[in-house]
């Protein structure tokens, strides 16, 4: 049975009850179980998200992971797959949504999620790509063109100017 207090704090961070909030949800509780993963107060855990749907709110809340400590991060492939990583274990789990068997309706489809056991809801396997790095404090560099400020990381040269992605005319060949 899933902890009803948690999911009602999650419901009332997103605002609403649907089945992609407890799809997030149930990704916590699998990297609780799976990982012994417990709220992060700074980087400790680090969640890579592959969707920018419901669920990533409730990860927020149960998990601490957030895109402002910068152990949230999102990768987007369209995917509701979710990677958690434990820094000080120094392991990490990722987990794709199984696809529904049968039809349901919305609340019968956030039922399942909630209730069903996490092996069924996801299938679990080793990330595919390494542990991000932590974050890092980057220098402001001011664009050139709009005078708006970008840490240097993102500011880009053209034709000897500095300029932030926004005014940056990319080249491509295509590729």
């Amino acid at each position: 049975m899933f902890d009803k207090k948690l999911w009602e704090r999650a419901v009332q961070f997103h605002g609403h009850e649907c089945p992609g909030l407890a799809i997030g949800f149930k990704a916590c509780e699998a990297a609780k179980e799976k990982m012994g993963i417990v709220f992060s107060k700074d980087e400790e855990i680090v969640c890579i998200t592959e969707n920018d749907a419901c669920g990533v709110d409730a990860v927020q809340v149960l998990t601490g992971c957030t895109l402002g400590k910068g152990n949230l991060i999102y990768r987007d492939t369209g995917k509701m797959a979710f990677t958690f990583y434990s820094r000080h274990r120094n392991v990490g789990l990722r987990m794709m949504l199984k696809q529904p068997k049968g039809e349901m309706d919305r609340k019968e489809r956030k039922e399942y999620i909630l209730n069903a056991p996490i092996d069924e809801v996801f299938n679990f396997s080793k990330p595919n790509f390494e542990l991000p790095q932590k974050a890092r404090k980057f220098k402001t560099i001011l664009c050139e063109s709009c005078g708006e400020g970008a840490p240097e990381h993102k500011i880009r040269i053209d034709n000897g100017r500095k300029k932030c992605l926004d005014c940056f005319d990319g080249y491509s060949r295509g590729w």
